[in-house]
């Protein structure tokens, strides 16, 4: 067993839940795999105090780290590098999913400067594939990028891959701590818990 979370992680936990960001039951995954457990993070926009809940459980991941800008990545990441940015009053840019064919033909919205340090902020860690093209295209401007912090880490193998492209993932909560704690509290029925963590180590 992991840890017991903090009072601040524990409500945050619970706010996903009940906001519906984290559903339990029967989903089809992109991949075609049917999972017990399906992550929505988009979700957390309709729900403002949540939001700025989660932008405050960034910080103390963010204090420890040297940077100039956050980068949040489109599309989910955004709101919530914003909710992170008014926190913690941190400047914000972020790399376009689609150049723009028209006016500045921007890659990255925002300002910034080339060989200025900046943290990706994203909401999800599963493996890491999406991380790699947002780096590029920051990396591609001149920016130095060393860091990603995430909402939750799905412990799917992005922190190894990170790694071992010399990027290091912080994760304000992990899968796992999740589970724990819905177990603990009883929020979520033991036989979901053990269907998920079956799932979740076969995949």
């Amino acid at each position: 067993m992991t840890n017991k979370l903090s009072n601040e992680l524990s409500n945050l936990a619970d706010g996903l839940l009940e906001a519906g960001c984290i559903k339990f039951g029967e989903f089809t995954l992109k991949s075609g795999l049917k999972s017990p457990i399906y992550i929505d993070l988009r979700y957390i926009i309709s729900f403002p105090k949540l939001l700025e809940t989660i932008g405050a459980a960034y910080l103390p991941l963010l204090k420890g780290l040297n940077f100039k800008r956050i980068a949040g990545l489109p599309y989910a990441a955004i709101p919530i590098a914003t909710a992170v940015s008014l926190q913690g009053n941190y400047p914000m840019i972020y790399p376009r999913k689609e150049v723009k064919t028209y006016g500045t033909k921007a890659e990255i919205e925002g300002e910034y400067h080339a060989g200025e340090t900046v943290v990706v902020i994203d909401d999800l860690a599963t493996t890491g594939g999406s991380k790699f093209e947002a780096i590029e295209k920051l990396t591609g401007v001149g920016l130095v990028v060393k860091d990603i912090v995430v909402l939750v880490d799905r412990q799917s193998g992005a922190k190894e891959s990170l790694e071992q492209a010399g990027y290091t993932l912080h994760a304000v909560l992990t899968i796992t701590q999740l589970l724990d704690h819905w177990e603990g509290n009883g929020k979520v029925s033991k036989e979901k818990i053990e269907e998920t963590r079956t799932f979740l180590k076969g995949s």
